[in-house]
């Protein structure tokens, strides 16, 4: 990816943030974090992944918020970006940092493990 689509990606990952975490006012929406955002080559479609800790059903609330503040969160988008078109959002879990959560107490029972043994 080219260093202007890796600049915009940025920039619509930093104002989406601000976005969802100051203006957005849908109780769905908790604590989450928008951890990465690709756009297409023709920034016509920006993938915008978040990630927060909860259930799968919480998750599913969540991202239900997100895209019924999909039209605010774009509109607002276009206002802040000068960009001659401002891309179509769509919402994806992250689920890496879920993951990272997995990996980190795996490791740990297993250092615990190898004490106990010692």
């Amino acid at each position: 990816m080219s260093s202007r689509y890796k600049r915009i990606a940025e920039e619509v990952k930093r104002e989406i943030s601000a976005i969802v975490a100051k203006e957005v006012k849908d109780p769905r929406l908790g604590m989450i974090s928008i951890t990465d955002v690709d756009v297409s080559r023709d920034l016509s479609i920006a993938k915008v992944y978040f990630s927060m800790l909860g259930s799968e059903e919480e998750r599913e609330i969540t991202l239900e918020g997100l895209n019924r503040a999909r039209g605010f969160i774009r509109s607002e988008l276009a206002k802040r970006l000068q960009l001659r078109h401002t891309p179509e959002i769509k919402f994806l879990f992250d689920g890496s940092l879920e993951q990272g959560a997995k990996m980190d107490a795996l490791l740990k029972s297993l250092k615990q493990d190898s004490t106990k043994e010692e």
